[in-house]
């Protein structure tokens, strides 16, 4: 594999875990990667908590928005080279077709916004799972994609998300 990735990262609501990963990926793997995320059943808004991560992180919120999976299934949408789950829900799903036949994986974590409880206990989840998503994705990046054969390529990215 070499050039120039695009990475779909997928959850039922796209409100928060798919965001923070799209937010992620797209500030620390430029130029190599560019990420999406989407949702099956799209919340429509963004979690102010993962937006606060977000921020806090330094990293440009510009554009992230909550968007269904239909967007990129579509033709002329981009070229997908990798889909990661990042909700239980979502890998359970059937999934569109996507075009390609990208590689896929299920990094899976708690859902930050099904916490209750009082600010800072909701707060600690969605820094959990930012920092969760943070470390995976650095992870997903030391990999040397354009030596590795699709096949190993694919047990890296499974065991990533399984850290």
């Amino acid at each position: 594999m070499a050039g120039h990735y695009n990475v779909l990262f997928l959850c039922t609501g796209n409100s928060a875990r798919s965001i923070m990963a799209e937010a992620i990926l797209n500030h620390t793997g430029k130029p190599t990667f560019t990420a999406y995320s989407a949702g099956s059943n799209p919340a429509g808004t963004v979690r102010p908590e993962a937006l606060n991560e977000i921020e806090k992180a330094s990293i440009p919120e510009a554009g992230l928005r909550s968007k269904s999976w239909e967007e990129f299934a579509r033709p002329g949408a981009p070229e997908l080279h990798f889909v990661f789950t990042v909700c239980d829900n979502a890998a359970k799903e059937t999934c569109p077709v996507w075009p390609g036949q990208p590689m896929t994986a299920h990094w899976g974590l708690p859902d930050p916004a099904a916490v209750q409880g009082d600010p800072a206990d909701v707060e600690r989840a969605f820094r959990a799972a930012f920092l969760t998503l943070d470390r995976r994705i650095g992870l997903f990046l030391s990999l040397p994609l354009t030596s590795l054969d699709r096949l190993a390529l694919k047990k890296h990215v499974d065991d990533i998300g399984r850290r």
